[in-house]
């Protein structure tokens, strides 16, 4: 399970600006603001941002200036893959270690959706056991207690983060996941694919200069 809520594009404008700094010309810039304040690209600018974005990553410096910030909420095993992107990525999480015995446990707080009937059954006890830790903690406020809540807590346990990455990250990632095993990576290339002008800055294919997506809120 993930889920990917609350995201924000911004910077378009001063990104496409910069990407005409090299060359000085500014005087084709085209775009603008809808009435919904959605920064719009213009064909003129539109074709530059796309054939800058097919010439490499030399070329395409200024898509790292387009800023993403989402909330993430995934399971542990999730986390986990996404940390190896460690460049030109921030992350606030909700946090395990000191909040882990402020909340019931319930199987609502663990990704079981890919789970067989056994083992969602057998997840239950599970879930049945460290919420009987939880409440004994609350009691003792032992070390052994809360290691024994850090210890047996699934990698499925749901954890929400706020992210802020830029597009050139997501060029990454997308590419490196959208063909993997886990489903959770699927689900965050479809989110991916939302973004305003996705199809050109970040997938690299062409598409006609528009409204982008009202995601976009710069």
């Amino acid at each position: 399970m993930i889920r990917l809520e609350r995201t924000s594009v911004m910077n378009l404008e001063n990104a496409m600006r910069g990407a005409r700094n090299p060359l000085n010309s500014w005087g084709r810039m085209d775009s603008g603001y809808d009435g919904d304040g959605c920064y719009v690209l213009g064909p003129n600018d539109l074709d530059l941002a796309g054939r800058l974005r097919r010439a490499g990553s030399d070329h395409r410096k200024f898509i790292r200036q387009i800023f993403v910030s989402v909330d993430i909420t995934a399971p542990i095993y999730w986390w986990k893959e996404y940390d190896t992107y460690k460049v030109a990525t921030v992350a606030n999480s909700t946090s395990t270690m000191h909040r882990i015995h402020k909340k019931v446990f319930e199987l609502e707080d663990f990704s079981c959706d890919q789970m067989t009937k056994e083992t969602r059954e057998f997840m239950e006890t599970v879930v049945a056991r460290l919420e009987e830790i939880r409440q004994r903690y609350l009691e003792t406020k032992s070390k052994e207690d809360w290691y024994d809540l850090i210890q047996l807590l699934p990698s499925s346990y749901n954890q929400m983060r706020t992210c802020t990455l830029n597009y050139e990250t997501l060029v990454n990632i997308y590419y490196a996941r959208k063909d993997h095993k886990l489903n959770e990576w699927h689900v965050f290339c479809d989110w991916v694919r939302t973004l305003p002008y996705a199809r050109t800055l970040i997938l690299g294919e062409e598409e006609e200069a528009g409204s982008p997506s009202t995601a976009d809120r710069t």
